[in-house]
């Protein structure tokens, strides 16, 4: 059992609830987030009264569990969330392009990438200051100084900046400057760091571990979501199979999985799944067409020099035909492409 306290709870109300499950033998657990506080239950919570609970002072919400993951549960948030990031909706009413490059090198190229980005209508911007490498002889990024450059494209452009944190240390600078704070695959079950950015107060974009199942991936967003955070956005980026043809191999299967078992949205990586520029447009129909809320794409105003990952970056002349599906496919499926101005 989960009791979720509302807002403005205090510490009083809260020992209350400590006080009253503990009488009745059961194990109470404080979980303080920026936005929530959570007390969980552990032990024989027939024992409770779940109506008495609900109607003591502070309390929002008391959920029985059956699943493994509380939070993020279908079964006690039945309908599907919606995730804001400076204003831009990612949802079930929605398809959100995020676009930029998948490292920032300069601030030129990356003002470049976040121009081709809104061209071919992204609403969001994607850029790495951090980038966790296979090879420790990679770039590994700017680190500060890339957000830097993305704080200051944000400014020129508008677009509210989504980048990856691969440290908890490194969690409350990282989310001085960005809007969404992106977990990798790396980082998937870096239990410490899910927690770090639980507890930011940012929404936070999970990756699925390129070995994790669905329940393995929903599980890590239970430690975001355990901290006070339920603004969190799950992709779909690829695991790893026998396959070899391409990078990864998306599962697109995943996608109507997980938002039938969490009320959290679900998007798509067609870039670091393929692997490949000429497997990216493909890939975005596919999540579009099974339903994902979203879609992140590397592009880059030339890729054959960049420093991370730039086969599979679109580059200008794929602008026109990415924006002319963000047109056509969604309203097939009752949704509209995301824009700022639409919320």
């Amino acid at each position: 059992m989960v009791i979720v306290m509302g807002r403005e709870a205090t510490q009083d109300d809260v020992d209350s609830i400590v006080s009253v499950v503990q009488a009745a033998g059961v194990e109470a657990f404080v979980s303080r987030g920026v936005q929530r506080t959570i007390v969980g239950l552990v032990g024989d919570v027939t024992q409770l009264d779940a109506t008495g609970l609900r109607g003591m002072q502070g309390v929002r919400d008391v959920m029985r569990v059956s699943t493994p993951y509380k939070l993020v549960s279908r079964e006690n948030h039945p309908d599907r969330s919606v995730v804001r990031v400076g204003g831009v909706p990612i949802g079930p009413d929605t398809v959100t392009l995020i676009a930029g490059p998948c490292a920032v090198e300069t601030p030129e190229q990356t003002l470049d990438a976040a121009r081709m980005a809104q061209e071919a209508g992204a609403t969001l911007l994607r850029g790495g200051a951090y980038k966790p490498r296979t090879s420790p002889y990679a770039f590994q990024g700017l680190g500060e100084a890339g957000l830097r450059i993305l704080a200051d494209v944000r400014a020129e452009t508008g677009l509210p900046i989504v980048t990856e944190v691969v440290d908890a240390h490194d969690v409350d600078l990282v989310a001085s400057y960005a809007d969404m704070l992106q977990v990798g695959t790396r980082n998937a079950q870096n239990f410490a760091l899910l927690q770090a950015v639980g507890a930011a107060g940012k929404p936070v974009m999970l990756k699925r571990g390129m070995n994790a199942t669905i329940e393995e991936w929903l599980m890590a967003a239970e430690y975001i979501a355990q901290r006070g955070n339920l603004d969190i956005v799950l992709c779909e980026r690829g695991i790893r199979t026998f396959e070899t043809a391409t990078r990864n191999t998306l599962d697109v299967s995943a996608v109507p999985t997980a938002q039938r078992l969490s009320h959290l949205p679900v998007i798509i990586d067609p870039s670091h799944s393929g692997g490949r520029r000429d497997l990216v447009l493909p890939l975005t129909r596919a999540a579009i067409a099974v339903g994902a809320d979203g879609v992140i794409i590397d592009v880059h105003p030339q890729p054959e020099l960049a420093l991370c990952d730039g086969p599979q970056a679109l580059v200008r002349e794929d602008l026109g035909a990415l924006a002319q599906v963000l047109r056509d496919l969604p309203p097939l499926l009752g949704k509209t492409a995301a824009s700022a101005v639409s919320v």
